[in-house]
This record gives C-alpha cells, sequence and structure tokens, in this order.
C-alpha cells in the first residue's frame, strides 16, 4: 500500500491538487466511465433488432451501480493516499462545490424535460430510462467540469 502511495505522491500535477478536486476528477471518469460501459453493453446486446427491444434493465442498473461502488473506492482510495488531506476544505472548495453542484442541478433540471415530454408522449419505456440516465449523466459531468475548471482557472 505504501509503494502505491508513493507513486501517486510522485505524480506532482495530481499532488498539487486539493482533495476537492482530486474527487472530482474521479466523479468525472467514473461517470464518463459508467455510461460508456452502458452504453458498450446495449449497443452489444442490440445485434440486428430495434434498439427499444433490447434488455436494458440490468445492465443500466449494473452501470449506476458500479459507477456508485467506483466512486466510493476512488474516494476512499485518495484518503488512504493523502490522509492529512482527506476531508478538509477551505472556503475556495466549498464554493467552487456550490458552484459545481449548482449548475448540475441546472443541466438536471433542463433535462428532465425530456424524458417528461417523452412519457406525455407515451414513448417506450426504453427512451424514458435512456432519456433520464443521459440527464443524470450530463447534470454530473457539466457539474464536474465547472468546478475542475474553477479549480484550475479560478471562478
Amino acid at each position: 500500500m505504501s509503494r502505491m502511495i508513493d507513486i501517486v505522491s510522485a505524480l506532482p500535477y495530481i499532488h498539487g491538487m486539493s482533495f476537492d478536486e482530486k474527487n472530482a476528477w474521479v466523479y468525472a471518469v467514473v461517470a464518463i466511465g459508467g455510461y460508456a460501459g452502458y452504453l458498450v453493453a446495449v449497443l452489444g446486446r442490440a445485434q440486428g433488432v430495434p434498439l427499444n427491444t433490447v434488455a436494458y434493465v440490468t445492465p443500466m442498473l449494473l452501470a449506476i451501480g458500479a459507477a456508485i461502488t467506483a466512486s466510493i473506492v476512488g474516494h476512499v482510495a485518495i484518503s488512504a493516499a493523502w490522509p492529512t488531506e482527506a476531508g478538509r476544505s477551505d472556503q475556495r472548495d466549498r464554493e467552487i462545490h456550490r458552484l459545481g453542484e449548482y449548475v448540475g442541478g441546472i443541466v438536471l433540471g433542463v433535462g428532465v424535460v425530456a424524458p417528461l415530454g417523452l412519457a406525455m408522449a407515451e414513448v417506450d419505456h426504453f427512451w424514458i430510462a435512456n432519456a433520464i440516465y443521459l440527464a443524470f449523466v450530463l447534470s454530473a459531468l457539466c457539474g464536474t467540469t465547472v468546478k475542475l475548471v474553477a479549480y484550475r482557472r479560478g471562478f
């Protein structure tokens, strides 16, 4: 374990980040990876059949569960690698977090309009569920991107 910490600490770019910025990177990678994995699974099942007939529920639940687990594991790994920074945040970290969550919330609020419209139009559940999942992923990515830009370039 200490060998892993030494390797990670040797990377100056990561070492110079705040604890919250490291967690934002983990969250971004997990959001992209989880959704990409889901798309690969669903599109792989759609060989020659209409997309809305593909069994999507299990891959979606697995992708969401894996993303939650990976996010927790990433947070724990960062806490273990930098124990003195774990849980520490200053006013700048709190403001950046607030701004990112605000933007993510706006994106989610706008993003749920599409699945709502699909439900009102009585479109197949496949499309509604996927639109909701995409809204959550876009919300996470937009909010995290705002946080990472704020960390690198300021407000």
